[in-house]
């Protein structure tokens, strides 16, 4: 870097952050979008009526700098006072707390950022502060000290992160009745002022999408540097890839690290059992233990992709839990959250805790669907662990798996009786005994399907995935207009559900309206550019309904290329060129039904096809016949 390129200065410093985002994020991406960009607004407001600058604003971070501490506490107090008064409009739901700290420090600027110590400390006093508080530095509160009459709160010197010395920390009182301290000399804020802040607030929402900075990366410390796929010493997995680094204990008392470690320990053990991950042990993770090793490094050296990394303060009955997941090949930190828990029960916060972790790290790495809504209604880990392997088994359709899934789903429900995701997951089971042919009366395992997912339902009405399941029996029924509701429901309670979509697709050609089901089968494959294939042969038997040969013939090539030895692609692809008049390709298909199951029998088919109108079953076995499988 050249010199002239960065400069050293003397700045105070803010650093805003949202108790819980991600956990927001995780239960509505929108509103937890639209309300941060309003929020961001009105701190940016704040921030510029005080003579600040804001440096940069990813995510749910605000950095900003003042020329003067007292500015910035000001605006700090003010920030506080607004964002509460916004949040009693809102849904309790949906309701954003940030935490401010603020420093006084040396910082190094470069262009428009800054980086350094000074910075770093504002970061660290923001997640000492409380939701909705205000910590500040010793160095910040030697300048208001005798300026800002607030009745400070001296919390004591705290050794954080990456920095050598204890800092001195302050708590600023954030009263309704504080912001009159701090206004006009000790008056509260005239009606006239009141007005102009609202004016400016509007305005610059008017002007915050051209002006908002979004970056990937958290701004209290200099980006990471960028590991080198070239120089990492193992071929990177072909599935996402993770190192757990051993967590900081911050408690200052080397007596605590048995609970970082445990903690540690207990989140590669169950991400470990996450099928779609590739994690390194424990052995190999814990070599890197209180040593100032870099995230690259770790990359390079064990050959993964993803870094997490955290720390834990334990001081009395109180707990405080970050993690943050870092991609080594960007240097983007992808996910961070931050836990407050009281210390009742150490073993049930560490589950609690990890399994947070573990639903977080699999949205962000692998985008599974139903991730969330497992992670819900159970504080039991072990339920929880058990309920994600059982739908792995279920999802490979071969009656193997789906024993070892339905014994996994009963384990879970021993475990924890009121786990909806339990109940939908042992449904899942006994509908699919009934497509990979192993069950003897598929009107029991159907009618127990739908028991046991009633039974989630009734514990978990919100679970867009159980009412789409109950769609999709309730076809299996030929009860269509409770079908189609049913599957309605589930894309009202997920929009943006890849599964729902497909549910009401399906549900929607079940009842013969396959014209109407070809639209939510492509939106169902735009949420899900990577589908299932039988995403892919769904719609393409669905326009070969309507007659449109051409993209049914497509769509149904795509499930069979994907995944060769699928025997319902086979099937679809195999009717699809009957369909067609395609009369030796047809053929061709059918040998290879037969090859993926030699013993294939129409009339054991027949059986399954539960679902479709008589017309509709008869259609497609009479074009299986035509191309001579019987």
């Amino acid at each position: 870097m050249a010199t002239q390129d960065f400069r050293r200065k003397l700045t105070a410093i803010l650093s805003a952050d949202v108790k819980g985002y991600s956990r927001l994020m995780g239960e509505d991406e929108e509103t937890t979008v639209r309300t941060i960009t309003a929020h961001r607004n009105v701190l940016a407001a704040v921030i510029q009526k005080y003579r600040g600058r804001v440096v940069d604003s990813p995510g749910d971070n605000i950095l900003a700098e003042f020329v003067s501490v007292v500015d910035a506490v000001q605006s700090a107090v003010e920030i506080q006072e607004v964002i509460r008064a916004k949040n009693a409009e809102l849904p309790e739901n949906c309701r954003m707390e940030f935490r401010i700290g603020i420093n006084l420090g040396d910082v190094i600027q470069e262009g428009e950022r800054i980086y350094g110590d000074g910075v770093n400390i504002a970061a660290r006093l923001e997640g000492l502060a409380d939701p909705g508080g205000i910590c500040i530095s010793g160095s910040a509160y030697e300048q208001i000290e005798n300026k800002l009459a607030l009745g400070y709160e001296y919390m004591g010197e705290h050794t954080v992160k990456n920095i050598v010395k204890p800092v001195r920390v302050y708590k600023v009182p954030t009263a309704p009745e504080t912001l009159k301290k701090v206004t006009d000399k000790g008056r509260p804020a005239r009606r006239w002022q009141r007005v102009a802040l609202a004016v400016v607030i509007a305005l610059l929402a008017v002007a915050a999408g051209a002006v908002a900075i979004w970056k990937s990366y958290r701004p209290s410390t200099p980006p990471v540097e960028t590991a080198s796929v070239e120089k990492m010493a193992f071929p990177l997995p072909d599935k996402p890839s993770i190192a757990v680094l051993p967590f900081d204990n911050l408690s200052g008392d080397p007596k605590q690290e048995y609970f970082s470690d445990r903690l540690t320990e207990e989140i590669i053990s169950a991400l470990s059992g996450v099928p779609k991950l590739f994690v390194i042990a424990r052995n190999s993770t814990f070599t890197y233990k209180g040593k100032p090793v870099k995230v690259q490094q770790v990359s390079e050296e064990l050959g993964v992709r993803y870094v997490l990394e955290g720390s834990v303060k334990k001081a009395g009955d109180k707990i405080r839990i970050s993690a943050q997941l870092i991609d080594a090949l960007t240097g983007n930190h992808l996910w961070a959250d931050r836990y407050d828990r009281n210390l009742s029960d150490i073993f049930a916060v560490q589950d609690e805790i990890t399994k947070n972790i573990i639903t977080a790290m699999q949205v962000k790495l692998t985008q599974g669907e139903g991730v969330k809504a497992a992670s819900k209604g159970t504080h039991n880990l072990e339920a929880y662990l058990k309920c994600l392997q059982a739908n792995e088994l279920i999802n490979q359709l071969n009656p193997e798996s789906n024993v070892l899934g339905k014994q996994l789903a009963e384990e879970a429900i021993a475990l924890d009786p009121n786990y909806a995701w339990a109940y939908y997951t042992l449904g899942r089971t006994h509908t699919v005994d009934v497509w990979v042919g192993i069950s003897k009366s598929p009107k029991e395992s159907i009618g127990k399907a739908i028991e046991l997912v009633q039974k989630a339902l009734a514990l978990d009405d919100t679970s867009s995935e159980a009412h789409g399941l109950l769609g999709f029996l309730y076809s299996m029924t030929r009860q269509h207009d409770k079908a189609i509701a049913e599957a309605e429901k589930a894309v009202a309670l997920n929009p943006n559900s890849a599964g729902a979509h497909y549910m009401v697709g399906k549900t929607l050609f079940f009842a013969g309206r396959a014209e109407e089901s070809i639209p939510e089968y492509k939106r169902a494959i735009r949420l899900n550019p990577i589908p299932p294939t039988m995403y892919l042969w769904s719609l393409g038997l669905s326009y070969a309904f309507t007659a449109h040969y051409d993209e049914a013939i497509t769509w149904c090539e795509k499930a069979v290329r994907q995944e060769p030895n699928d025997l319902l692609g086979r099937l679809m692809m195999t009717s699809v060129y009957s369909f067609s008049g395609l009369d030796k390709e047809a053929r061709a298909e059918a040998a290879e039904v037969l090859r993926i199951q030699p013993k294939f029998s129409l009339e054991q088919f027949e059986k399954k096809l539960t679902s479709e109108r008589e017309e509709d079953r008869d259609r497609v076995l009479g074009a299986l016949r035509k191309a001579g499988l019987r």
